[in-house]
């Protein structure tokens, strides 16, 4: 598979390379498996052995250009390297947004010395940077953005507030998102990106309290009056808007990932289960109660999976990735609910236990089918730019 297949189409079989790196990333995650996640989400704390191994290895910037430290592999290979962790018990949400999100917008967009000044380090996975669109009255309207970035001299300064920004305690800057005009003819604003240290003078952060069990903690930040170089702004002022969809449909598919390895870890966890607990002297997977639906979360796994790699391999081949990548999130994020309650059900009352590695992750699936976009808004995608529906909103 990988970028060299991406325009033939969708192999039915992995390639020896993807085999291999699928069953490496298996390799390293199972010495550390989801005793380890849970250990280091209740200290809330990073996973910065599994990340560092990982990043010697070379899978946290699989996806991005060798030329800046990456594996030049493409985002079907740091997909498959997400699903392989979440496989484990080890869904990394900051390989979503540091190398994924924010790595594909500095490959694609940034300039020579940025690349070398801010990708490297994301591709080698030696730093990590969080990523903040996000406002409150913005919603998932973008054209919203009240973050504004002035000119001040030789740069920039930044006023407003994002808020659920995830990573911020483990990130040595941010790629921040904010408004440089308005457009006079349709009043929509003109945003452009920037690269803010994390510990820069007047960006202040406040923890926002959820019930998600993840090492990353979600933020509130307040940028104010921030100064930033104008070497800080990535690509030209005012054109941020498609910059960002060449982080946020990476952003959709390795959520998909992450959704799909859930999914998998929990059927995995269900089946060996069922095949060993007996009530009345058999096991109760030969109950079609509890076959059924785990084998039918089983197929709707397998046709997410497919949904993942055909939006993964469009968006490697340069190719309009926005509808397979929506659908992808849709489809991986609804199979990874469903099959995660369904593995709590066959294991009863210890579904809920700590000890079995289920409960403490529904929540995590369930932000998956929020967040980064809702189910709505997926469905008022399709409904308009692919069913061609009028628009609904």
């Amino acid at each position: 598979m990988f970028a060299d297949t991406a325009i033939a189409g969708i192999p039915l079989v992995p390639s020896e390379e993807e085999q291999l790196l699928r069953e490496t990333v298996a390799g390293i995650a199972g010495r550390y498996g989801h005793a380890y996640f849970a250990r280091q989400t209740a200290a809330d704390e990073p996973p910065t052995a599994l990340w560092d191994e990982l990043a010697q290895a070379g899978f946290v910037g699989a996806s991005l250009p060798e030329q800046h430290g990456g594996g030049g592999l493409g985002i079907a290979a740091l997909c498959a390297v997400e699903e392989e962790l979440a496989a484990a018990g080890c869904p990394l949400p900051m390989l979503v947004i540091s190398p994924a999100i924010v790595g594909s917008i500095l490959a694609r967009h940034a300039d020579p010395e940025q690349c070398e000044r801010w990708l490297r380090p994301v591709a080698e996975g030696t730093a990590r940077m969080a990523f903040a669109m996000t406002e409150a009255d913005a919603g998932s309207n973008a054209h919203n953005v009240s973050t504004v970035a002035r000119p001040d001299g030789d740069g920039y300064r930044l006023r407003g507030t994002k808020t659920f920004i995830s990573g911020v305690e483990d990130a040595v800057a941010v790629l921040v998102v904010a408004r440089t005009g308005t457009d006079e003819r349709s009043g929509k604003a003109q945003l452009s990106i920037f690269v803010v240290d994390a510990d820069a003078p007047g960006l202040e952060r406040q923890h926002i309290p959820t019930a998600v069990r993840a090492p990353e903690r979600q933020w509130q930040l307040f940028l104010d009056d921030v100064h930033v170089d104008a070497d800080r702004r990535i690509g030209p002022e005012g054109a941020g808007l498609l910059a960002l969809f060449d982080g946020l449909n990476p952003e959709r598919l390795m959520g998909a990932a992450m959704c799909t390895g859930i999914a998998r870890y929990a059927l995995d966890k269900a089946c060996a289960y069922v095949r060993e607990r007996e009530v009345w002297g058999v096991p109760i997977g030969s109950h079609q109660g509890v076959a059924h639906p785990l084998a039918e979360a089983k197929i709707e796994l397998e046709a997410a999976r497919l949904v993942l790699q055909r939006g993964a391999l469009l968006y490697d081949a340069g190719l309009d990735a926005g509808e397979a990548s929506n659908m992808a999130k849709y489809t991986a994020s609804e199979v990874s609910l469903r099959a995660l309650d369904r593995s709590m059900q066959a294991h009863g009352g210890n579904g809920l236990a700590l000890e079995y590695g289920l409960a403490d992750l529904w929540f995590v699936a369930r932000l998956l089918r929020t967040a980064p976009i809702s189910r709505e808004m997926v469905l008022n995608h399709i409904a308009e730019h692919t069913l061609r529906l009028p628009r609904s909103y």
